[in-house]
């Protein structure tokens, strides 16, 4: 059975941030899907809440997929500026390059907010980009 329209769009994420080398430069390998381990260093993004909606129509099926990636820094000097500029690295990285869903055809994708603040643990900073797509299925 094929991955539905969540496992395949993560995976399709996480294959485009692990291959950006603007990125990669910012964070190296600290890229991950659901499960940041506690020992992770920063900064590292993340995927986070992803959220699928059908659209039906006589055409056939389709969905949105809204889902959020959070940059997270704790710079000594500028946490700040270190997540916003990973948090436009990962933008340029989903621009720039065309995903691949397995299983779907993905119509657009495109940054609808972004929101930055310190995290919850008091120490890091956090930008927390959500974006939409659009998969045809």
């Amino acid at each position: 059975m094929a991955d539905g329209y969540a496992l395949a769009m993560q995976a399709a994420l996480l294959a485009a941030l692990k291959a950006d080398v603007d990125l990669t430069a910012l964070v190296g390998a600290r890229v991950y899907g659901r499960n940041v381990p506690d020992t992770a260093v920063r900064p590292y993004v993340w995927i986070n809440n992803i959220v699928v909606r059908d659209v039906r129509s006589d055409c056939g099926q389709a969905a949105t997929v809204t889902f959020g990636v959070e940059s997270v820094s704790r710079s000594e000097s500028a946490p700040d500026v270190e997540a916003s500029r990973c948090a436009e690295a990962v933008n340029a990285a989903l621009d720039k390059s065309p995903l691949s869903v397995s299983g779907f055809d993905l119509v657009q994708i495109h940054r609808i907010t972004e929101t930055s603040g310190d995290a919850s643990d008091g120490k890091s900073f956090e930008v927390v980009s959500a974006y939409s797509a659009l998969l045809d299925g």
